[in-house]
């Protein structure tokens, strides 16, 4: 039996919901036990394309705060960990449509999702 749906946290809708159970974060609880950082690698790790806004917003929800309720130096603090996070992370490997796609050239050798 799952827990309480992610979609119950203010400002997180079924986009973050899915990402969420692609990495097998699959209830509120679990969420809230893992917290933002350990809970967003998981995501990248599961194919999750990395956004900082999408990073933050989860730090946000999970302190019940407004998503554009982090500004300044909190913010700039949250970047550097989204950097670092981001850095040391390895994403899924490519799927296959992305292969296929740099077989044929459409994609570059060496694609990376990463921005």
């Amino acid at each position: 039996m799952t827990g309480t749906p992610i979609t119950t946290i203010r400002n997180l809708g079924p986009s973050v919901e899915k990402q969420c159970h692609a990495a097998g974060i699959l209830d509120a609880e679990t969420l809230r036990e893992l917290g933002a950082n350990e809970a967003y690698r998981k995501m990248l790790q599961s194919g999750t394309h990395p956004h900082f806004i999408g990073y933050y917003v989860l730090h946000m929800a999970l302190q019940g705060r407004p998503w554009n309720d982090c500004k300044g130096a909190e913010k700039d603090s949250l970047r550097k960990q989204f950097d670092d996070l981001k850095s040391s992370t390895k994403a899924a490997p490519l799927s296959r449509i992305e292969a296929e796609l740099i077989a044929i050239g459409v994609l570059p050798p060496g694609f990376d999702r990463t921005p």
